[in-house]
């Protein structure tokens, strides 16, 4: 890339980070410039300004020493933007994401970088039972409920705050009775950008009646940039050996099993589009990857090494770490070309990707999986880590 262009970019950069922080700074497009043929698009602040629920959405900008910026809004909690550096300096967006928050409320994928709950993943029919009691939920998926139900977190303002440059605090008190789960649900989860390129996700919970929990964020990645097509040529280790079985409604069977010799093994790097369109029943329930991994707890970064991407263009490399006992991957099979990102390219399908660290699918009806009760003195606390290099 030319020095003029380099100066460009930066200057942009520096642009966008100021209107993001102060709020003052407006602007009536969304400007970008080509970086390696991908769009790095300034977002506009104001775009971001709206009351919703009698609440103000804003945009929150995280920045490291290494120019690297993790971009979110309090609406639903999002990560709107994730900019970090391929293998050859320039820097990349790979998350998906919108230009305002009027394209959020209008999307029809609810889910994009969203901080998800009460509940992450589905439950069976939308019941559960605690302490005698059954709990009958919205069913947003079918017969079952899907990431919280009708207003999961996806869609509330959540209560911002900046402690420092590279942390952003999100608060939200989630009432007894809320999507008819159970409990006064104190929730805070704290986003922080580290100077070794690593995004980290701190869940906090507490609770005043029993209830059920499973945090998680939804961010959607394309680790060659957004805009830049299918994710199928992107290599994925999974550190599984096991993996939870669904039915045709994605809801798991209750059994665990191998991997091995199946379209599920990814022990050792492998494409996505390696064996997606083999013939096989789970690929066929779930239109492509759709499950969750049985962790083996492999060991690193004081977490548990869940999964390595590399984006086959960009080189940029995304570790996963984890103190969840889950992982679910899911390869955008749903996404079907009806929404537009912040770089003007289309949602199509499968050109992105979610691996949410969680607890495992309808743990509250699965008695053999991890539990994910929370009772009253009890803290829900868990982290999990994305970093990248290249």
């Amino acid at each position: 890339m030319k020095l003029q262009s380099l100066t460009s970019l930066a200057v942009l950069a520096a642009i966008s980070i100021a209107s993001c922080q102060s709020g003052t700074k407006k602007s009536s497009f969304a400007d970008s410039l080509k970086s390696d043929s991908v769009a790095v698009v300034k977002l506009a602040a104001d775009s971001f300004k709206k009351e919703i629920d009698g609440k103000p959405t804003a945009l929150y900008t995280l920045k490291n020493k290494n120019s690297v910026e993790a971009i979110f809004t309090n609406y639903g909690g999002r990560l709107v933007s994730l900019l970090v550096p391929n293998k050859n300096g320039n820097l990349i967006d790979v998350v998906v994401g919108f230009k305002s928050v009027n394209d959020y409320e209008k999307s029809t994928e609810p889910y994009f970088g969203a901080t998800i709950g009460r509940y992450g993943n589905r439950i069976a029919k939308g019941k559960f039972t605690l302490e005698g009691k059954t709990y009958s939920l919205f069913t947003n998926n079918g017969q079952n409920t899907l990431h919280g139900g009708k207003k999961g977190y996806q869609y509330v303002v959540w209560d911002a705050s900046r402690p420092n440059a590279n942390t952003l605090v999100l608060h939200y008190l989630s009432k007894d009775g809320d999507e008819n789960f159970p409990g006064n649900l104190d929730v805070k989860v704290t986003y922080t950008l580290t100077d070794d390129n690593e995004l980290k996700m701190d869940y906090e919970a507490k609770t005043d009646k029993t209830t059920v929990v499973n945090l998680t964020n939804h961010a959607f990645f394309n680790l060659n940039g957004e805009g830049s097509g299918e994710i199928l040529n992107h290599e994925v280790q999974i550190y599984a050996d096991e993996y939870t079985p669904v039915d045709t409604t994605l809801i798991p069977t209750g059994k665990i099993e191998k991997v091995k010799g199946t379209p599920f093994d990814f022990t050792t790097a492998t494409t996505i589009g390696a064996r997606i369109n083999d013939k096989n029943q789970q690929l066929s329930f779930g239109k492509g990857y759709d499950h969750n991994y049985v962790l083996n707890k492999t060991k690193a970064m004081g977490m548990f090494h869940a999964a390595t991407v590399k984006g086959d263009k960009s080189g940029i490399v995304m570790d996963i770490y984890t103190q969840e006992p889950g992982l679910q991957f899911y390869s955008g099979n749903f996404m079907q070309s009806k929404n537009t990102f912040k770089t003007g390219a289309k949602d199509d399908f499968r050109t992105a990707l979610a691996l949410e660290t969680q607890h495992f699918p309808d743990s509250p009806n699965q008695p053999a999986f991890p539990s994910t009760v929370l009772k009253p003195g009890q803290v829900y606390k868990t982290s999990s880590i994305y970093k990248f290099t290249k």
